[in-house]
């Protein structure tokens, strides 16, 4: 899912970077900094997702996450990204750094959709709380890949194929993020609930 460096155009890293700035402004804003800890902790999980690689064919995927920490944190969502985004390009490459405005939009805006799609699901118990969950974590996934596609659309109309490629070998994925987040909020419900339902009220 990351975009690498040298493949998108000037004007889609502009517009990238400004989106990505202002989405960390509302989420800096909107963060209970005495939930710190928790945004710190879900940085870190969605920083070693990356490192988890699933093979499809003759290539891999990687769980983003991006859908559970939208699910947990709301807008706050968006810093915590960035700054796991930020540590897999410094450390890893993955990605790099004038781009990553760009990959924290693909990743960051729509966990923070899913949040607010999907909060009533998520506020609910049961069986609707777990589709709600599996929603965020599913859809999480397929939106970032469809703004990853109009991004490399809007650098070079040649993209288009590997766009369509890109969408269809994250589908697994898609799958195994809705399942985990829905493992993950049901089991917090249960044992933390303050971490879900602090958010999911605001």
């Amino acid at each position: 899912m990351h975009i690498s460096e040298g493949v998108l155009s000037a004007p889609v890293l502009g517009v990238g970077a400004v989106l990505a700035a202002l989405g960390t402004a509302v989420g800096l804003k909107r963060l209970d900094y005495d939930r710190l800890m928790t945004v710190a902790i879900l940085s870190a999980a969605f920083f070693v997702a990356s490192l988890i690689h699933v093979p499809i064919g003759p290539s891999s995927a990687h769980l983003i996450m991006n859908g559970l920490l939208g699910a947990l944190l709301g807008w706050a969502a968006f810093p915590a990204i960035l700054t796991g985004l930020l540590l897999q390009a410094v450390l890893f490459q993955y990605g790099g750094l004038a781009v990553l405005g760009v990959n924290a939009c693909d990743m960051a805006y729509p966990a923070v959709a899913c949040f607010y799609l999907f909060r009533p699901l998520l506020r609910s118990t049961g069986k609707r709380r777990a589709v709600g969950a599996f929603c965020c974590g599913f859809f999480s996934v397929l939106f970032s890949a469809l703004l990853t596609a109009v991004a490399l659309e809007f650098s070079d109309e040649g993209f288009f194929a590997a766009a369509k490629i890109l969408v269809a070998v994250h589908l697994p994925i898609m799958v195994a993020e809705g399942l985990i987040t829905a493992m993950v909020v049901s089991y917090l419900a249960k044992t933390r609930p303050e971490l879900l339902w602090g958010v999911a009220a605001r």
